[in-house]
């Protein structure tokens, strides 16, 4: 039988395209897009003409003097023309601040009661800067009691719409009217939670029809032999008993049964090659159907992890690790008031010391270098000079006087240290300097010594716990075993501080270093 012509009626059709899936349904998607845009814009219609029916409200109030006991400024009559100009400025600031919390978007980017959040907050931002436009624009003749009946008028109306709305969308859907009927490609845990999230919650508006199976899964069931797919009696018959019964078919078959099932979404799951979906992406505009894409969910680690955008790219959170964000602030606040009040406090007292470190030998007040601080980074720390200048380049030729074990340097009798240095080591006020280090944030007050790099480049993998935080002029081994010479003790007592870190332990060890710095121990 001779294919019937078409062409006056269709004239981009032709006797071979009939019945046949075509580029030129890929209108079909745009007529979809524009059907949305449509539905946008009508409810932003609505959105307006609510405000206009709020407005009239509180206008009848105030004529039925219901609002006389809150204002008794000029009538809203004597300035029509202000007040509407105000209003429509209101409503487009509405629409435009919904639109931005995507109000306006599919039913099912949220729940109903984050709906309704945003409606509220939506309305109190445009009332807000209604508010400013009011003040500025000195509107003194229009009545604030009818402006603030109409922004509550609003947000009551608004909700009750959008409940509605969305109550009556709810039973329609209950009833499989409207709904979409959803494909899923890719039988794994993925795709079968997705199954079940689907059939579970009618209200998100999806039927789910079926899955279909990826080539990659079909590999995973068999091995190829001249080019030829076989597939073990044993293992059909253990993926027969365990895979889902509604399996439609295969990907080469995506198109039938988009056609046989009226089939407006899918979803891919699992496992597919990059050029498989490309390839869906491609035919699905052609069909004139919508793809998703849903992120592996690691055998259900992320069933319940929320999409997290870090710019463009769609993360899912699968554990948090617990930060007291408080606390640290608090931390922070404590050590920039301390290091504050310690240096205007002492300024006599460090002013006394620079001069006597400049009498006391030849070289500067300050000794500077590079340490290692939080997370490895290298900062410039400072301290009052108690060593003679070349007191690195000398190091070597002590070094078998050390008495300080692994990686740590210490000579009790240093022939490197001034006269004036060792008082200063004693009573730690060549320490004093480093309060400007705290005020930059490269130290806290209290924390881990911060070592230098040839120190750290010794470290072993669990010694590198102790740069996780920020280095300290004060810490748990300064007051705890300051004279112990074992560097394991220096590492264990420092990682304690950081495993059981609270204000209280800061303040404690704070407290205990100034009887460490009055009795004199240091060296």
């Amino acid at each position: 039988m001779a294919s019937p012509d078409l062409s006056q009626w269709f004239p981009a059709a032709s006797p071979e395209s009939v019945g046949e899936f075509s580029p030129q349904a890929a209108s079909v998607s745009s007529a979809g897009r524009f059907h949305s845009r449509a539905i946008t814009m009508l409810w932003m219609a609505v959105d307006a003409i609510t405000v206009v029916i709020a407005a009239a409200l509180a206008t009848q109030l105030r004529k039925a003097n219901a609002l006389s006991y809150f204002d008794h400024r000029t009538p809203l009559a004597s300035t029509p023309l202000a007040y509407f100009l105000y209003m429509a400025g209101f409503a487009a600031i509405l629409i435009l601040v919904g639109r931005a919390h995507g109000l306006y978007g599919p039913l099912q980017a949220f729940s109903g009661l984050r709906e309704q959040r945003l409606t509220v907050q939506t309305c109190f931002t445009a009332s807000l800067i209604l508010a400013g436009a009011l003040y500025f624009g000195r509107a003194d003749s229009i009545s604030r009691a009818v402006v603030i009946a109409t922004l509550i008028f609003t947000t009551i109306l608004l909700c009750l719409r959008r409940a509605f709305w969305r109550l009556t969308l709810y039973k329609r859907y209950e009833k499989g009217m409207d709904t979409r009927n959803v494909l899923v490609v890719g039988t794994g845990s993925s795709g079968l939670a997705i199954r079940s999230h689907l059939q579970r919650i009618r209200h998100l508006g999806f039927t789910f029809k079926g899955f279909v199976r990826t080539g990659t899964e079909r590999m995973e069931r068999g091995s190829f032999s001249d080019g030829t797919f076989q597939e073990s009696t044993f293992e059909a018959a253990r993926l027969e008993q365990n895979r889902p019964p509604e399996i439609l078919g295969d990907l080469p078959e995506l198109g039938e049964l988009v056609r046989r099932h009226f089939i407006d979404e899918i979803f891919v799951t699992g496992p597919c090659e990059r050029g498989v979906v490309k390839r869906l992406i491609a035919e699905a505009s052609t069909w004139g159907i919508d793809v998703r894409v849903v992120p592996d969910l690691y055998d259900g680690l992320a069933w319940s992890a929320p999409i997290e955008y870090v710019g463009q790219f769609p993360t899912m959170p699968l554990h948090r690790h617990h930060i007291p964000v408080i606390g640290l602030l608090l931390k922070r606040a404590l050590d920039v008031v301390i290091s504050s009040c310690a240096l205007i406090l002492l300024s006599p007292l460090i002013l006394s010391i620079a001069i006597a470190i400049r009498i006391d030998s030849k070289g500067p007040v300050f000794y500077c270098a590079d340490r290692i601080g939080r997370k490895g980074r290298t900062f410039r720390c400072w301290k009052f000079r108690t060593m003679v200048v070349d007191a690195d380049a000398l190091r070597e030729q002590f070094k078998d006087k050390n008495e300080r074990s692994g990686v740590l340097f210490k000579i009790t009798q240093d022939p490197r240290v001034t006269r004036l240095g060792r008082i200063l080591r004693k009573y730690s006020l060549d320490e004093l300097p480093q309060f400007f280090n705290v005020l930059m944030g490269h130290m806290s007050v209290v924390g881990p010594r911060p070592p230098l790099a040839s120190e750290v480049s010794q470290y072993e993998l669990p010694h590198l716990r102790r740069l996780e935080v920020l280095p300290g002029i004060t810490g748990l081994w300064q007051v705890q075993s300051r004279q112990d010479p074992s560097f394991d003790q220096y590492i264990s007592l420092d990682t304690a501080y950081i495993d059981n870190w609270s204000l209280w332990l800061d303040l404690k060890i704070m407290t205990r270093t100034i009887g460490v710095i009055l009795s004199g121990t240091g060296a």
